[in-house]
């Protein structure tokens, strides 16, 4: 039977663990590990956070903060959010302006890391980390790459995605004079013949503001095989800004009506 004085510090369980390459772990693991009341571990854990060692992004799931980012507080969102979603067992992805980001075509960092869902969540804030959670219908259909980062893989929409919820999302992304900026870096890693397969996974409207907005943004060359795929299936013209005026120019060629003068930041 052990004593008290052998068992383990919440100190060197966090050096064991990154040791081992683990930079997470919850409050249950530490209490196996630390073999003392969930009171104990708690006040253990809380004094490691007030030092700096530690952060706590959602309750009862804690990440290890090395030295180089304790003044941030917390471990960058893309270096913890794989395993936190693995933890609640939710499918997700990077995407919208942090995707963009993966991709080179992010003018600006991201105030918040996007992260899509299948339903709502309350965003993170760990520090001066803030995650914020996107519902995306069909979440586990859109085509994903697993990118590498400091500690592990992270599932990233694919350029074609991000242009998808780029046009279905503007309100996420900065507004449409946003999004063209940001397709017209990204539209050089689209592959215009997946379009249609990323296209799928949303609305059709989402497809036409897509087409229109690449149009804008000079990337017309990634457009064909959107326009295939588009071809017998819209009837209606949609206003290009969602839920605004139908009165503008018509866009034949998308069926788009063109309800807001845009302005590309390139």
């Amino acid at each position: 039977m052990k004593s008290e004085s052998a068992k383990p510090s919440a100190k060197s369980l966090l050096d064991s663990l990154a040791s081992r390459g683990r930079h997470h772990f919850t409050s249950a693991e530490a209490r196996r590990a630390l073999g003392v009341s969930p009171n104990a571990t708690a006040k253990a854990l809380a004094r490691l956070m007030a030092q700096g060692y530690l952060a706590s992004p959602e309750r009862e799931f804690y990440v290890i903060v090395p030295p180089e980012y304790r003044p941030l507080g917390c471990l960058p969102a893309e270096q913890f959010i794989p395993a936190l979603m693995a933890e609640k067992g939710l499918s997700y992805y990077a995407g919208l302006l942090s995707a963009a980001q993966f991709y080179g075509a992010a003018h600006h960092r991201p105030q918040e890391f996007q992260v899509l869902v299948a339903r709502n969540r309350r965003p993170i804030i760990c520090g001066r980390v803030r995650v914020g959670f996107i519902a995306r219908k069909r979440v586990d259909e859109i085509p994903v790459r697993r990118m590498n980062t400091a500690r592990g893989e992270i599932r990233v929409s694919t350029p074609e995605a991000t242009a998808v919820d780029l046009a279905g999302y503007p309100e996420h992304a900065g507004g449409l004079d946003q999004v063209v900026t940001i397709l017209s870096e990204l539209s050089e890693d689209i592959d215009a013949n997946l379009l249609p397969q990323a296209a799928a996974t949303a609305p059709l409207v989402w497809a036409q503001r897509l087409g229109y907005l690449l149009q804008v943004a000079g990337a017309q060359r990634a457009t064909a095989a959107l326009k295939g795929y588009l071809r017998g299936k819209v009837r209606d013209y949609e206003p290009l800004v969602s839920g605004g005026s139908r009165h503008g120019n018509r866009d034949a060629a998308w069926k788009i009506i063109v309800n807001a003068r845009l302005e590309s930041e390139a």
